[in-house]
């Protein structure tokens, strides 16, 4: 009887490290939707790592990370959200547009997503109020595809003899009817044509620009979209070859060589994002997190790139210009 005591004791301490395994909570993986690559997008996501690090959130420490990268395709964003919903991942983090979260909210109505958005959340129908989003989804909206008209202004502030200017614009982004909309208003009020260029590829932003060169346009306005801050050195590139003054969203384009930017700061947006991201991981709902917006736009000015182009930047402008480069 001792003896099958014995052996009986032992088997039960034998299972012990596996029952203590078993009770143990598995790490949280969060799956990261994102429209473009790894490559476009890698300070991005650097950000995002450090607000998860805010929350005491480390990668292949404590937590994992599941990366989807569409590589500009919008069309590929519903089967790799769809995938990420099947995986059922602790959060489903939708960056880079409107498209990846609306991808995201078909993909599952349980998993809790966080998203950066360049427009109106709400008029999109993706959240019920900014203050209180209820249901699955909340976030960041930066409400950059509403700052179309203010750019238009900045930039015939920059070049006031310029009857036409272009707007660039992603004729498969979602956002694109409405940026026009507002774009051909404020264009209208201030007495200036405004030139639609549609281009979804790379081959149409070079057709795009050779159309604005043979217009003659005065200065061009680089739509807020995805597809375009992926290919950032492109578009400056080919704005400077063409002597074109253009105004983007993002500082990152004036401080590699574009002429002036307005916008929020990118950085700390998806910075924001990873913090959501480790609210929810340490049990806060989306419903309750209120949709942030930022405080301030920057606006930043390359004189090295005004110089080239031959332009002088009116002192009242540079005045207002959060950062100058020179």
């Amino acid at each position: 009887m001792q003896r099958r005591s014995f052996i009986t004791l032992l088997a039960g301490a034998a299972s012990w490290p596996s029952a203590a395994r078993a009770q143990q909570k598995a790490m949280p993986v969060i799956g990261y939707l994102n429209s473009n690559s790894l490559a476009t997008t890698a300070p991005l996501v650097a950000a995002f790592r450090k607000g998860l690090a805010d929350l005491g959130y480390t990668e292949g420490q404590n937590l994992a990370i599941e990366f989807r990268w569409a590589e500009g395709h919008y069309d590929r964003l519903p089967e790799l959200a769809a995938d990420l919903a099947a995986r059922k991942v602790d959060v489903i983090v939708a960056t880079t547009g409107v498209p990846s979260v609306r991808a995201a909210k078909a993909a599952t109505a349980s998993i809790p997503i966080v998203f950066d958005a360049g427009a109106d959340p709400v008029a999109l129908g993706l959240v019920a109020s900014l203050a209180r989003p209820g249901g699955n989804v909340t976030g960041i909206a930066f409400m950059t595809a509403g700052l179309t008209p203010k750019r238009l202004e900045l930039l015939s502030e920059l070049v006031p003899r310029a009857k036409v200017i272009g707007l660039l614009v992603n004729p498969k982004n979602p956002q694109t009817e409405g940026i026009v909309r507002d774009a051909q208003e404020a264009a209208r009020a201030i007495g200036v044509e405004l030139q639609i260029l549609n281009a979804g590829t790379e081959a149409e932003i070079d057709s795009a620009f050779a159309a604005l060169t043979q217009s003659h346009a005065g200065g061009l306005i680089a739509g807020a979209d995805p597809f375009f801050n992926a290919r950032r050195e492109r578009l400056i590139a080919l704005a400077a070859r063409g002597g074109v003054p253009t105004i983007y969203q993002y500082r990152e384009f004036a401080t590699e060589g574009g002429l002036i930017s307005y916008g929020p700061n990118i950085a700390a947006v998806y910075r924001r994002v990873g913090s959501y991201a480790g609210r929810i991981l340490k049990g806060e709902k989306p419903a309750d997190l209120p949709v942030q917006r930022p405080a301030t736009f920057e606006l930043v000015i390359n004189l090295k790139t005004a110089k080239a182009l031959g332009l002088t930047v009116p002192q009242v402008l540079l005045a207002r210009a959060d950062e100058v480069i020179e």
